[in-house]
């Protein structure tokens, strides 16, 4: 079968018409169009890197009076074109775009740059709709506000079609003012008569006078919609209604048909199916936005992968992360407040993985000072795409890149050296000799050795298995993928790094059961000749599971024993069952 080379995953494309224009897979959400109809002020709340941009655009497309001519181009062999309401290409629009706005350090030049910013997409869309507008000018280039105001009063004044507003990202500025610990500007921009207050009083005047359509905005907090309080108190937050759960994010029948698209086109086979869905599944899937709600994966770092997969004609790209992500650590720094606050967090979600929440906190709408409030950061985090809900009562990091992230900020917070002359020598002979027993040493002499006594008593097996992950795949994610607590029908395997294929280590398959004792317990167990029997059987029945799916992966498995700070076992276990070939290790 030919493969063909044009690239048509459309990472970072958030245009609506260019998506279709040049043929990039789009994975169709238009069915959530009508539904939005019922609403005249909605607000869709979803973490960065979730394709809200893109969904913005679409409903840009969709209504745009002057782009009727393209309707079938544009949604032909979608929902929406098959099933269009009747407001389809029936209003004008406008479109703000928060996101670019440019910081200032004071008041004055903030709403400089709001007006500078906004002034220009009211004026494309009277240049847009000039057949309706006549010879209408504005007063004023100067204020955004007024701009909008005056363009809406002689709409209303000669019976033009309502104004549809989208307004993407609608919070970014504001979170910025947060997250640079500029309070007390934040509380300038969001209370009394401030330009951010009066451009939204003129927009909820429109909606009740009916020049306006509805106004749809996305963001990622609802704090500063809520401090807007009475500018803006029409709005109505839908990130957790269940009609829109799954508009953004991507479920897995979704995921599932866009991976073997992939396949298909670029590798010429489904052959590889199972592989790279499991590693999709342990890197980017795991979001959940209602405790009942089915898993999500991230749109845009999904499509992220995908793209680095058919660029490199079906190779697994090397680097997993979309290095964006990282920039959200800047939100834990602020969100904490204190050094003390940072680390009860991590420790809770590094070692527990787990945090507690009341699921009526999830509530629309909360203000910064609740958000910066000890017991509320579950629920902020949350907001942030950093947690995801586990049932109704637990949080839990959703994946390995998140699970990554934490573990490297929780390394920066408790000073432990990330030297690579510590690591290095030891990863550079594994390449070659693939002993797994030297990485287990190296990452209790060089990783847990840097650790207080004291921190013994409080780690568990989750957090071996996270800092365990996060050291071996900083080195060797070029050859092997990586899972954690891999789901599969005997349980929950601890640890599992696979050969990626197309290198030299494919089909090399290891398989690690971790059990961590605390020091009452070490010297126990530092004095066992093999490991307990129960480990073994567990082990070898994940090993049997795997096999089962990948029958041409070569397994070895691994009992390890990390006994507080006083020494540690590794036995490689026969997967055979026949006999147990142990390698027995014991620190100094």
């Amino acid at each position: 079968m030919k493969i063909q080379a044009s690239i048509t995953i459309p990472y970072a494309v958030a245009n609506y018409a260019d998506l279709r224009d040049r043929g990039f897979y789009y994975v169709d959400k238009t069915d959530y169009i009508p539904r939005l109809e019922a609403y005249k002020a909605p607000v869709f709340l979803r973490p960065r890197r979730f394709g809200k941009s893109l969904l913005v655009s679409t409903l840009a497309h969709y209504y745009d009076r002057t782009l009727t001519h393209r309707f079938e181009d544009l949604f032909g062999g979608t929902y929406i074109g098959s099933h269009p309401t009747p407001e389809h290409n029936r209003y004008m629009i406008i479109r703000y775009d928060f996101s670019a706005m440019v910081m200032a350090d004071n008041m004055e030049g903030l709403e400089q740059n709001f007006n500078i910013l906004n002034r220009g997409p009211v004026e494309i869309m009277v240049t847009h709709n000039r057949d309706l507008f006549g010879d209408f000018q504005f007063s004023t280039r100067e204020n955004a506000a007024q701009m909008l105001e005056e363009a809406l009063t002689y709409a209303r004044e000669h019976g033009l079609p309502p104004v549809y507003i989208l307004i993407d990202e609608y919070d970014n500025f504001t979170n910025q003012l947060l997250t640079s610990y500029n309070d007390p500007l934040y509380e300038k921009v969001t209370t009394a008569d401030s330009f951010l207050r009066t451009f939204f009083k003129v927009i909820k005047k429109g909606i009740g006078e009916g020049s306006i359509r509805t106004c749809f905005c996305t963001g990622v907090l609802p704090v500063t919609m809520d401090d807007l309080t009475s500018g803006y108190n029409i709005a109505e937050i839908l990130t957790l209604e269940s009609d829109f759960i799954n508009m953004l994010g991507f479920t897995h029948a979704e995921a599932d048909a866009y991976l073997r698209y992939v396949l298909d086109k670029y590798t010429g086979s489904q052959e590889r199916y199972d592989e790279i869905w499991q590693l999709i599944v342990n890197n980017y899937d795991g979001y959940r936005f209602s405790p009942k709600g089915e898993k999500l994966f991230n749109a845009t770092i999904l499509t992220y992968f995908l793209k680095k997969f058919a660029v490199n004609k079906g190779e697994v790209p090397e680097e997993m992360i979309d290095e964006n992500l990282r920039t959200d650590i800047g939100w834990l720094r602020r969100l904490t407040l204190s050094l003390e606050n940072s680390k009860a967090m991590l420790d809770a979600l590094v070692i527990d993985n787990e945090l507690y929440y009341n699921v009526a906190d999830l509530s629309s709408k909360f203000n910064k000072q609740k958000f910066f409030d000890k017991n509320f950061y579950p629920v902020s985090l949350f907001y942030l795409g950093m947690t995801t809900l586990q049932n109704g009562f637990r949080m839990t990091l959703p994946n390995l890149t998140m699970r990554s992230i934490y573990m490297d900020y929780y390394n920066v917070l408790n000073r432990i050296d990330g030297g690579a002359n510590r690591y290095v020598p030891t990863y550079e002979r594994f390449v070659d000799e693939r002993d797994f027993e030297s990485l287990v040493r190296n990452y209790f002499e060089q990783y847990l050795g840097q650790f207080p006594a004291q921190v013994f008593d409080k780690i568990n097996e989750n957090f071996i298995r996270c800092s365990f992950f996060e050291l071996v795949s900083r080195y060797l994610s070029s050859c092997y993928t990586f899972a954690i607590e891999q789901n599969n029908s005997e349980g929950r395997a601890d640890f599992e790094m696979t050969g990626i294929p197309g290198t030299d280590y494919y089909t090399d398959d290891r398989l690690v059961e971790f059990k961590y004792y605390k020091a009452k317990e070490a010297e126990k167990m530092l004095e066992l000749d093999a490991p307990l029997p129960e480990h073994v059987e567990q082990v070898h029945r994940y090993a049997e599971d795997t096999l089962r799916h990948f029958p041409n992966y070569k397994v070895r498995t691994y009992v390890v024993y990390i006994c507080a700070n006083r020494g540690w076992k590794c036995w490689e276990t026969s997967v055979s069952y026949t006999h147990l070939r142990a390698h027995e290790t014991r620190s100094n």
